[in-house]
């Protein structure tokens, strides 16, 4: 602060100056300062009590600070780095203002309320332990250098603290805080191994011992050796498989990683169950058989060849998921869905080409004896043997009336079908009323509908029946003699009935009609009743 004392040394200063330009008596300018001197400065600044002009500046009361900055260059650092607590001062002021001097080799020219010294206004906010009331301001602030001369890093201050021993640097900040040693903070994901999963669990000396921090192996390999069930056979990239969640849990996508994506079962499989070598250098071919050679030799025995997959998935060995309809030339259809492909194919499966009609695997089953050829698909379906698709109308003998419901057996008595007769007396001759009278040819009355019924047109003979002949029986005329062709004369059946004993020839019809005998003819329309 600049005193009325100042002001008078300054201007007597001034006036002696004058007296000494007009020619005056030689005075040194050192005694005429402690002469008009308006007290004893600081022990600082005791080498330069002599020569004011070093801290002021004549008639100029503003380039004071100016001077002052020249000395105390750190401060002037920080008031234009505006750091610290004189480059952070919300106003900056004059030096004098708050640093006194001139008031004695002891004078305390910094005045510091350490009570209530808000510590944020230097740039370092006191934080958790260092807010503690135990910690004064002389335990980091020596009373023998200025307060700026104090160390910002921990290490300044706790390198008595560091159990560590200076292995793990100066920057203790990275791991630990302000509130107390033990509680650490440190970001793991800053350095080259990031702790995820279980890793985030374990103790810092689990994987550094002696806390030994540098140069720590990052491969799984080299801290789980012990826990590598493969005993090295699957190499160090235990990362590959696994993650740091469980052992248990397997993230290997085989599907994306290898050319071999798992289905079925295959998905339920262990690793080392296909895997039993080296992983990287024993390289698994992946063809089925390569695999399941064991379950081949069990049911194929290699007759199939080694394209397990044209017929089995990875769900079952023991369903098929070939498709005999649209992987060959020969659909299967009937029983043939349920045959056994073993019991079709019994030779080598990819050279011994089966035949596709059924006599070559039925012959066997061939009840004619060959004697019906060998197209059974004519007869017969793959449903059954018993049931056939013949059509008996493109045979010899086409079936009608009542022979559609007539079993086959019924006529053909044994399997040699072209042994049936095809005449109505070999199988209906205890029907055969006639006794073989007609010949044995019922077909000329009789159809298949029934017996009883029959269709023979007279009128394609040489007598057509008309009148009372149409009621009377075959037999009546048709004697048992076994005639089929006869007189026609009317003689021939009615001579007992005639009266005129001949006399009148044998035509009867001359005379008389068909109706009775009692209807004589007149002329040759007329009818006239007797």
């Amino acid at each position: 602060m600049i005193t009325p004392a100042t002001r008078l040394h300054t201007l007597l200063v001034a006036v002696m100056a004058a007296v000494l330009a007009l020619g005056g008596a030689p005075v040194r300018a050192d005694k005429i300062d402690k002469l008009f001197l308006p007290g004893m400065v600081i022990h600082g600044h005791a080498k330069y009590e002599g020569d004011c002009e070093t801290c002021h500046k004549s008639f100029d009361k503003e380039a004071q600070s100016a001077l002052c900055k020249d000395c105390h260059k750190e401060v002037a650092q920080d008031i234009a780095a505006k750091r610290r607590y004189h480059g952070l001062m919300k106003e900056q002021k004059d030096c004098n203002i708050c640093h006194t001097d001139h008031k004695g080799r002891d004078a305390r020219i910094v005045v510091l309320n350490t009570v209530g010294f808000d510590h944020r206004e230097t740039g370092y906010a006191l934080k958790g332990g260092h807010l503690d009331s135990k910690v004064l301001c002389k335990d980091c602030h020596s009373p023998l250098k200025k307060y700026r001369h104090v160390f910002t890093t921990c290490d300044g201050c706790h390198t008595k603290d560091d159990t560590h021993k200076g292995s793990l640097g100066k920057e203790c900040a990275n791991c630990h805080v302000e509130k107390d040693w033990k509680t650490t903070h440190f970001d793991h994901s800053k350095t080259k191994f990031k702790l995820t999963g279980k890793h985030m669990k374990v103790k810092c000396k689990d994987c550094h011992p002696h806390e030994k921090f540098k140069n720590t192996p990052r491969l799984c390999n080299d801290c789980h050796r012990k826990d590598d069930k493969h005993k090295g056979l699957f190499g160090p990239k235990c990362a590959d498989c696994h993650n740091d969640v469980s052992w248990k849990e397997i993230v290997f996508d085989h599907g994306k990683q290898t050319e071999y994506p798992l289905r079925g079962k295959h998905m339920k499989v262990k690793c080392v169950d296909c895997h039993k070598g080296d992983l990287y250098k024993d390289k698994l071919k992946m063809d089925c058989l390569s695999c399941h050679r064991k379950d081949d030799d069990k049911s194929h025995k290699g007759k199939f060849g080694g394209k397990c997959e044209d017929c089995h998935n990875e769900s079952d060995w023991k369903r098929s998921t070939f498709n005999h309809d649209k992987q060959t030339k020969y659909r299967l259809l009937g029983k043939h869905m349920k045959v056994k492909c073993e019991d079709c194919h019994k030779g080598d499966l990819y050279k011994d080409k089966l035949k596709k009609d059924c006599y070559a695997c039925h012959k066997k089953d061939d009840k004619h004896a060959g004697q019906e050829g060998q197209k059974c698909e004519t007869c017969h379906r793959e449903e059954s043997w018993k049931k056939t698709d013949f059509d008996h109308l493109m045979s010899r003998y086409p079936l009608t009336g009542r022979h559609l419901l007539v079993e086959c057996k019924k006529c053909h008595l044994t399997f040699r079908y072209k042994d049936a007769k095809s005449e109505c007396i070999a199988c209906h001759e205890k029907q055969d009323v006639h006794k073989r009278a007609f010949e044995a040819k019922c077909e000329r009355c009789h159809n298949t509908r029934d017996w009883k019924g029959w269709d023979f047109d007279h009128s394609k003979t040489d007598f057509d029946l008309k009148g009372k002949h149409q009621d009377i029986r075959c037999a009546e005329c048709h004697r048992p003699n076994g005639r089929t062709r006869m007189d026609t004369g009317c003689v021939e059946c009615h001579g007992k009935d005639d009266r005129h004993d001949g006399s009148y020839g044998p035509r009867c019809e001359h005379c008389h009609a068909g109706e009775d005998w009692k209807t004589i003819k007149v002329g040759s329309e007329r009818w006239i009743r007797k």
